[in-house]
């Protein structure tokens, strides 16, 4: 059974956010490194297009959330908390995050995205050029880097493929070089 068919069996055929039955798609829930059915969720094409475009939030469409963050599934959950902590200007959606519980690793998970923190307190990442570093991003190292605690050398010129941003200190970002994850100096890297 395909992805797909699981979730259309977990979800009876509807969006697992608003409960549409219409152009159902899988959405896998990012940053996460949970995979198959406990990383995704079924959702419609409406919610898709406001999760991955802030600007086109419709806050009315998102009181379906009244329902769905109570969701058995954790996916549905993080992306329940993610979208009520962008619309935390509603007093509604202030309501319905206080009341909302998430277990310490599933809120990890919804935080990583930083949605809805106060643009004072969020911590930006910049590459060499001062382009803005996000979570999931692939970046290109633009010097020989030694590994510290091994021989290793990370070679100029290799891409780092979705780095993760270290949320307390700018200067830090962590990716896959080879098998080993490492941390990085920004202004060492070149966002791809």
């Amino acid at each position: 059974m395909s992805l797909l068919e699981q979730l259309k069996e977990r979800s009876e055929g509807q969006c697992e956010l608003c409960s549409s039955t219409t152009n159902l798609t899988t959405y896998k829930v990012p940053l996460g490194s949970r995979e198959g059915l406990d990383g995704c969720l079924l959702a419609c094409e409406t919610c898709l297009d406001q999760i991955e475009n802030p600007d086109r939030t419709d806050v009315n469409h998102w009181r379906c959330l009244n329902e769905s963050m109570w969701s058995e599934h954790e996916p549905v959950k993080v992306i329940a908390w993610r979208m009520l902590s962008r619309l935390k200007a509603e007093g509604w959606s202030q309501d319905l995050l206080s009341m909302m519980y998430l277990e310490e690793e599933t809120l990890q998970w919804a935080q990583t995205t930083e949605e809805g923190a106060n643009e004072s307190d969020k911590v930006i990442h910049r590459d060499v050029n001062g382009v803005v570093l996000q979570n999931g991003d692939s970046v290109v190292l633009i010097k020989d880097l030694k590994v510290k605690g091994s021989s290793m050398v990370a070679k100029q010129g290799t891409a780092v493929r979705r780095i993760s941003v270290d949320r307390e200190n700018a200067a830090y970002i962590e990716g896959k070089v080879g098998p080993t994850q490492i941390a990085i100096i920004t202004k060492y890297v070149k966002k791809l």
